[in-house]
């Protein structure tokens, strides 16, 4: 990475995991990355889809499943393995680090809450955004949410957020032009 971007990357860092801290993002932000908080959430989309869609909505279950699962598995499995870039919180020269959760043992760039979060918010507003304007703009907000809390507790830097965002909602945008050229009638979901 250019040192000019590395140095912004750090000072961004900074800004968000130390200037911003306060006793509301401290609660909010280790449980918004959780993602067993998020387990009713997708429940609710499993039900929904089979309720509402029968056969298309296990389409749709199924391809959400494949959408995650490839954005996790990029992003986990092979980006990470080939960058191998340290968590902020494993970084001994980050003295200031404001680490808020446990660090684990992988690596940082790219988040894979990112991408696994923005390519779901991706293939679900792409499958839905006919019927249902507003979700557009929730979908995207909690994948953001859910990103900014990863730097927030120390766990990644701004650019592996950025980045795992990119290719979730790549992934995403695949997955979604693959329901809607393939299974999705006009007029319907």
């Amino acid at each position: 990475m250019p040192d000019y971007l590395l140095h912004l990357d750090q000072q961004l860092f900074h800004f968000i995991n130390h200037d911003l801290s306060n006793w509301f993002f401290d609660m909010l932000m280790p449980v918004l990355r959780n993602r067993l908080v998020w387990i009713p959430l997708y429940i609710f989309i499993f039900v929904f889809c089979l309720w509402r869609y029968k056969k298309k909505g296990l389409i749709i279950i199924i391809l959400l499943a494949l959408t995650a699962e490839l954005a996790d598995y990029g992003s986990a499995t092979i980006i990470k393995s080939f960058f191998k870039r340290v968590r902020p919180c494993n970084t001994p020269q980050l003295t200031e680090l404001v680490q808020r959760v446990d660090c684990g043992t992988g690596y940082s760039f790219p988040s894979s809450h990112a991408s696994d979060h923005f390519a779901v918010a991706v293939f679900l507003s792409m499958v839905f955004y006919k019927r249902y304007k507003w979700v557009l703009p929730v979908s995207l907000i909690w994948a953001a949410s859910i990103s900014f809390a990863q730097v927030y507790v120390g766990v990644h830097y701004p650019v592996d957020v950025t980045v795992g965002a990119i290719y979730g909602a790549l992934v995403g945008w695949l997955f979604g032009w693959i329901y809607k050229r393939y299974f999705a009638k006009a007029g319907n979901v």
